[in-house]
């Protein structure tokens, strides 16, 4: 085997410091050859997911942030708020990689069959350091990309769109037959409009603008509700009640908006004649956080009966959940169905570099509906 790559490459790194400063730095790391198992993927294409930025940024006040350094020399420094360092102790000292998924090139391969199968392939791979040139992974955790697939158009068909399925099939194994997603213009949203389209699953869609209704109602959404409209609560209950919705997935976490849809649920529920009592509803209610778009608490008034329940839902656990078998079975769906279903749009293309710019950091930081960045570290710093 002759190696296609020079022996070492830069990786992205996060370090919180005793002091109280998070940096982030451009580390060159070596580039061992392969184990027979294992694969060296060249790194073109690894998107900015939120949760990519709790690893990234953590809970730095990101309007501190300074930079010096050039080149490979780059650091980013932002101070991280006092009453937030208690949860950041585990983190001290250690400067850890970052990047959940991407794709991109496999230049050298092990000895087996299977690791040589893939010399040459567009990969896209899920383990984290994909902030990286190259990253040495397992053959067996590669998906091999189709034919004519871009590493671009492969970089997120791990997060988003096993997210996206993992919720339909969440619905069907707890006995839900319809669903309310928040923050749904995301790229996420869109994954999982489509999918629900295409299986005649009610999905009712909650935004905060026109703008994102829009960006919904292009693919073919046909129950948006405004939770910045007046008449928000009313057209919850309605959409909620034309579908039967009584299971939510919340990205924003904090502040009230799953005690709006539980409320709002037990309306909907309650609206069907006979089905008062002053015991609440006796269909369960459930509102299952994923992301915290809004760190600030979550507000509850259990104004809604006994039936409900508040939890969280992430990818990895369910994955787990179900096994290796139905998690392949997930991951070849997405694979068929990259550039329709499970299609992603980028607004920006930025290197490593580029990701310690101030002005471009304070860009895919923002999180912005319809904005969405990807990384390329095989672009010249």
């Amino acid at each position: 085997m002759q190696s296609t790559h020079p022996g070492s490459g830069l990786q992205l790194r996060s370090l919180v410091k005793a002091d109280g400063e998070l940096e982030l730095s451009l580390a060159r790391v070596p580039v061992a050859d392969p184990a027979p198992g294992e694969i060296v993927v060249r790194i073109e294409a690894s998107p900015i997911n939120p949760s990519d930025l709790g690893l990234l940024l953590g809970p730095a006040d990101v309007r501190t942030a300074r930079t010096a350094g050039s080149g490979e020399s780059r650091t980013v420094t932002a101070t991280i708020p006092e009453q937030m360092m208690r949860a950041m102790k585990p983190r001290v000292g250690e400067a850890m990689p970052v990047g959940n998924e991407g794709a991109g090139i496999v230049v050298q391969a092990g000895a087996s069959p299977e690791a040589q199968a893939l010399l040459g392939k567009t990969v896209a791979v899920l383990g984290g350091a994909m902030y990286a040139q190259y990253r040495t992974i397992k053959a067996a955790d590669a998906l091999l990309l189709p034919p004519g697939t871009t590493p671009a158009e492969g970089a997120s068909c791990f997060v988003n769109p096993l997210t996206s399925l993992g919720m339909v099939e969440t619905m069907r194994r707890e006995g839900y037959t319809a669903l309310v997603h928040t923050a749904a213009a995301s790229n996420l949203g869109q994954m999982l409009n489509k999918l629900c389209l295409a299986e005649k699953v009610g999905l009712v869609n909650i935004v905060r603008g026109e703008e994102q209704a829009r960006i919904l109602r292009d693919i073919g959404a046909t129950r948006i509700v405004n939770s910045t409209a007046p008449s928000f609560m009313a057209d919850l209950t309605q959409a909620l009640t034309d579908t039967g919705a009584t299971l939510a997935f919340d990205a924003i976490g904090g502040g009230k908006l799953a005690n709006q849809i539980l409320t709002c649920m037990e309306i909907a529920a309650n609206s069907k004649p006979g089905a008062y009592s002053r015991y609440g509803s006796s269909i369960h209610k459930q509102v299952y956080i994923y992301g915290r778009l809004d760190t600030s608490p979550t507000e509850l008034s259990a104004s809604y009966g006994m039936a409900w329940g508040v939890g969280g839902w992430l990818l990895t656990p369910f994955l787990m959940k179900i096994g290796p078998a139905e998690t392949q079975k997930l991951r070849q769906r997405v694979a068929s169905e990259l550039k329709t279903t499970f299609a992603s749009h980028y607004t920006k293309v930025i290197s490593l570099g580029e990701a310690l710019d101030l002005e471009t950091l304070a860009g895919y930081y923002r999180r912005a509906t319809g904005e969405k960045y990807l990384i390329n570290p095989s672009l010249p710093l």
